[in-house]
């Protein structure tokens, strides 16, 4: 391999902010903060906003948009049905008798 041109991959510990829930992974991230893990590791730290430990899709309490004060229904019937009408298509005998 040419050296000087391949990020730095390397162990660094991901943690949730919101639970505090940590998983060690290699990753490319550039992390400012070490921890000091239960077995004695000292890792790079990479503080996350969300992970599958709090993420609502991941957790099962995301809301369905369907449930949600029948704004789906409201929106259904104001703008579900369009009375457009549909545009014939032009026939060939039509532009020739134009001519």
């Amino acid at each position: 391999m040419k050296a000087g041109i391949h990020p730095n991959y390397q162990e660094i510990c991901f943690q949730d902010s919101s639970n505090g829930f940590k998983f060690v992974t290699r990753s490319c991230a550039n992390a400012r903060d070490k921890i000091t893990l239960e077995d004695g590791r000292i890792l790079p730290l990479y503080k996350l906003d969300t992970s599958s430990e709090s993420h609502p899709f991941y957790t099962g309490t995301q809301k369905s948009v369907d449930n949600m004060g029948g704004r789906v229904e409201r929106f259904r019937s104001r703008f579900g049905k369009t009375s457009a009408k549909p545009v014939e298509p032009a026939t060939a005998t039509a532009v020739a008798s134009d001519q």
